[in-house]
C-alpha cells in the first residue's frame, strides 16, 4: 500500500445555507412611498373633511325635505318631500333664466380674464426689470385687496352722481354720461361687475401665466422664427402647445370661481340684487333668507355644486389626457 493510499481522507463541511436575496433597494423605496403621499395629506383631508362634510350633508338633507321658519325656530317638524324642491325648481322658468344669465356671466369673466390675462404675461416679457417689477407690485396689491373695498371702490366709480368715471367720459367730444346710472338696466350692471370680477382675477392669472412662460425654451421660439413664423406661429405652435396644463387648469378655476361669484353682485347692489341681476348664488340666497324656503335655497345650491362637479370632472379628463400625451 503506497503511502498516498494511507492519507486520511479530507471531510467536505455541509453547505450552509443561503439566505433569500433582498428585493433590490429602488422596489422596498416604492413600497415604503406609496403611503407616504397619503400620510402628507391626511391632515389637510381630515380639515376638509370637518369644515365641508357636516354642510356638505345638511345642504343634502335640507334640499329633501319641506323647512321654513317654522321647521328653523321648532314649531314644526321638517318632512321629507322627497324630489319636490327639484320638481318646482326645475318646473320654473324664472330658475332657468337664472341659470342662462349665470353661464353668460361666468364665461364672459373668464374669457376676458384668460384674454387679458395672456397679453399682459406675454407684454411683462418684453419690458424692462425695473417695469416689470412695478407691474407686479400693483398686481399682488390689486389681487390681495379685500372684495368689498374693490367693490366699493368700484361703487365709487360706477356712481350716477359722483362718479369720475362719467365726469371722465362726459369730457369726449360728443359724449354725455353726467348722471348716467350703470345700473338701470341689467346687462349694464352685469358688465360693471365684470369688470370687477376680472380686475380682481387678473392677477393670478397674469403671475401664474408669466411664471410658465419662463419654462418655453428660447431655442424653440428661436427655431421657429428661422423656420420662418411670426409671432402668431410661434406663440400658437411653440408657447401654446407648452402652457397647455397651466391655461387648462387656470381656466377650470376661474370657471369654478365665477360661477360662484356672490359678493362682488351682493354688494354692488346694496344687499337686495334686482331680478335681472340674479345669478345662481344671489338666487340661492334670496330663496333661503329672504323667502324663508331653506330647502328651496338649498335645493339650487346643490344643483349649483352638480354643475361645478361636472366642470372639475371636465378638467380632470383633461389633465389625464394631457399626462398621457407627456
Amino acid at each position: 500500500m503506497s503511502a498516498a493510499d494511507t492519507t486520511t481522507p479530507t471531510e467536505v463541511p455541509p453547505p450552509m445555507s443561503v439566505p433569500p436575496p433582498s428585493p433590490p433597494v429602488a422596489t422596498r423605496r416604492k413600497q415604503g412611498s406609496a403611503a407616504t403621499p397619503w400620510l402628507l395629506l391626511a391632515p389637510c383631508l381630515l380639515i376638509l373633511g370637518l369644515v365641508m362634510g357636516y354642510p356638505l350633508v345638511r345642504l343634502v338633507t335640507l334640499s329633501f325635505q319641506k323647512f321654513g321658519q317654522s321647521q328653523l325656530w321648532g314649531f314644526l317638524p321638517a318632512q321629507w318631500v322627497g324630489f319636490d324642491n327639484f320638481t318646482a325648481i326645475l318646473g320654473d322658468g324664472d330658475f332657468w333664466t337664472v341659470v342662462v344669465r349665470t353661464i353668460v356671466f361666468a364665461a364672459a369673466c373668464v374669457i376676458f380674464t384668460m384674454v387679458s390675462g395672456m397679453l399682459i404675461a406675454l407684454l411683462l416679457q418684453r419690458v424692462s426689470g425695473w417695469v416689470k417689477l412695478l407691474i407686479n407690485i400693483a398686481l399682488v396689491a390689486s389681487w390681495g385687496m379685500p372684495i368689498v373695498v374693490a367693490t366699493t371702490v368700484f361703487k365709487w366709480l360706477f356712481d350716477a352722481d359722483y362718479g369720475i368715471l362719467n365726469a371722465l367720459l362726459s369730457k369726449l367730444p360728443g359724449v354725455d354720461l353726467i348722471g348716467h346710472n350703470w345700473f338701470a338696466s341689467g346687462p349694464q350692471g352685469l358688465a360693471v361687475i365684470t369688470l370687477l370680477v376680472v380686475w380682481g382675477a387678473v392677477p393670478f392669472v397674469v403671475i401664474t401665466l408669466s411664471a410658465g412662460l419662463t419654462q418655453v425654451p428660447a431655442e424653440l421660439e428661436e427655431a421657429a422664427r428661422l423656420d420662418g413664423a411670426g409671432a402668431w406661429g410661434v406663440f400658437r405652435y411653440v408657447t401654446l402647445p407648452i402652457l397647455k396644463p397651466i391655461i387648462v387648469m387656470l381656466t377650470t378655476l376661474s370657471v369654478i370661481w365665477d360661477m360662484g361669484v356672490f359678493p362682488q353682485v351682493f354688494i354692488m347692489r346694496n344687499g337686495h340684487p334686482e331680478p335681472e341681476f340674479q345669478i345662481l348664488p344671489t338666487y340661492s340666497y334670496d330663496r333661503a333668507f329672504v323667502v324663508n324656503d331653506y330647502a328651496q335655497g338649498s335645493a339650487i345650491a346643490l344643483i349649483t355644486v352638480l354643475l361645478l362637479l361636472g366642470v372639475v370632472a371636465v378638467y380632470m379628463r383633461q389633465m389625464l389626457k394631457i399626462g398621457e400625451v407627456e
